[in-house]
């Protein structure tokens, strides 16, 4: 397959534009008296990112001609920075550009594509750039027009390219995690496998996962050992049916010792429906998912229905809305699950996230979930021993399950967020902070 390759971010820039700016900072300006430059930093714009995985600090270091503001309500400049994975393993960041007060006309979208190969250097970097194209609508109306300088670069034609993958990604991953002391240790072990194509025009999506998780607990003459195994297979095709239906289908396979599940199978068609255009997704979706499903289940012990085995038919629901704007963040879903072999077994979820900014300095957030429960078909019948229930290896019965979590946070103070000092920042007393997260 064939298809016209998609030049960098910048590169995209300079081709529909021919026209790169770059800032020159005030203080390098010849002819700039120190009394000047301050009186041009306090007439930059200022500025609120709203970008809770970006990397502040840099950005502060490498965007200096502007001023950053830690409340919104102050700022003159509203970003909005959200994301989407890509077929590739990567990430589409989508930047917002939202003039408020004397910029309350400028509005527009910038956007970045990062590959699931680049380093958290390449991608803030690529940030940053895309941050400095889309603040120069905004600073072409300050004093600070006058160090813009404009070069011409030639028009970049693009290229033919041939995908040897056919979009095809594959990811293999392996890890243990080991822990003890005298009288007491464990081990995890887990393998993962993906493959994932993603075009416009339908997606692909198989994964496969397996775990063991061993512990041994010693008490003056007692040994306790537990251990847990779980398994997952899980595949998925969807086509695309336009700006808001979709029709795909599920497969899922799985085997867990917790519970008491030695195969299932859980194969069936969906369909949805997204209330706004899929476009829109990086900022607001509501979308309602319907699916029927064909399951055929092998339990490791007879359950409390005296079965060994069985094949059942049944179908569920969901809704789901997710917004992001100024004003916060909501993501709440519902769904709901039932066999028709007997209606009486179902299962009723509701989940939501909610993070609202009140007023200057004032936010609040709260997000859980419950489910009403009446589908546990594989309970085992002899119960759980007292280790088992205290280690969490077998599923009990229950009726109900919920979380939650409420937070208020109020900030005061100066507004300004521009000064990067990074002396004695250790936050665990450490040194250098390293952190490991899955894309």
């Amino acid at each position: 397959m064939k298809r016209k390759g998609t030049a960098s971010f910048k590169n995209l820039w300079l081709l529909i534009f021919g026209l790169n700016f770059i800032l020159i900072r005030p203080s390098v300006v010849f002819g700039q008296s120190p009394s000047e430059i301050e009186e041009l930093k306090k007439q930059a714009p200022k500025v609120y990112l709203d970008c809770s995985y970006c990397d502040l600090d840099y950005i502060r270091t490498e965007i200096t001609f502007v001023n950053y503001v830690r409340d919104r309500k102050e700022a003159q400049i509203y970003i909005l920075v959200t994301t989407q994975r890509t077929g590739g393993g990567g990430r589409e960041y989508t930047l917002t550009f939202m003039g408020e007060k004397e910029f309350a006309n400028i509005n527009h979208i910038q956007k970045y594509f990062s590959s699931q190969t680049d380093t958290q250097d390449e991608i803030r970097q690529g940030l940053v750039q895309a941050l400095k194209v889309g603040l120069m609508p905004f600073l072409a109306r300050t004093p600070l027009r006058r160090y813009l300088a404009i070069n011409y670069l030639p028009e970049l034609k693009p290229q033919e390219i041939k995908d040897k993958w056919n979009y095809w990604v594959f990811n293999l991953r392996g890890s243990g995690y080991f822990r003890g002391e005298s009288n007491y240790h464990s081990e995890s072990i887990s393998l993962n496998f993906s493959a994932n194509r993603v075009t416009q025009a339908s997606k692909i999506r198989l994964s496969f996962s397996w775990g063991e998780n061993t512990s041994t607990f010693k008490y003056d003459n007692f040994k306790i050992v537990s251990k847990s195994e779980s398994g997952n297979f899980s595949g998925l095709y969807v086509k695309s049916l336009g700006e808001h239906w979709s029709a795909g289908f599920f497969l899922n396979a799985s085997s867990s010792t917790y519970e008491n599940i030695k195969f299932s199978i859980n194969p069936g068609p969906a369909v949805e429906y997204n209330f706004f255009p899929y476009s829109q997704s990086s900022r607001r979706q509501l979308r309602c998912l319907y699916r029927l499903y064909f399951t055929r289940l092998k339990y490791r012990e007879e359950t409390i229905y005296d079965k060994l085995n069985e094949s059942l038919w049944g179908q569920a629901i969901s809704l789901t809305l997710d917004v992001k704007e100024k004003w916060g963040t909501t993501s709440v879903s519902l769904s709901g699950s039932h066999y028709f072999h007997d209606w009486r077994k179902n299962r009723l979820t509701a989940y939501g996230v909610v993070n609202l900014f009140l007023f200057k300095g004032l936010s609040f957030y709260v997000f859980g979930g419950g489910s009403r429960i009446r589908d546990q078909l594989s309970l085992a019948k002899r119960g759980a021993s007292l280790e088992e229930v205290l280690l969490l290896r077998r599923q009990l019965e229950t009726s109900y399950s919920y979380f939650v979590s409420i937070g208020l946070s109020y900030t005061f103070g100066s507004v300004f967020a521009n000064v990067v000092n990074p002396r004695f920042d250790t936050r665990d007393g450490r040194g250098i902070r390293i952190e490991i997260y899955e894309r």
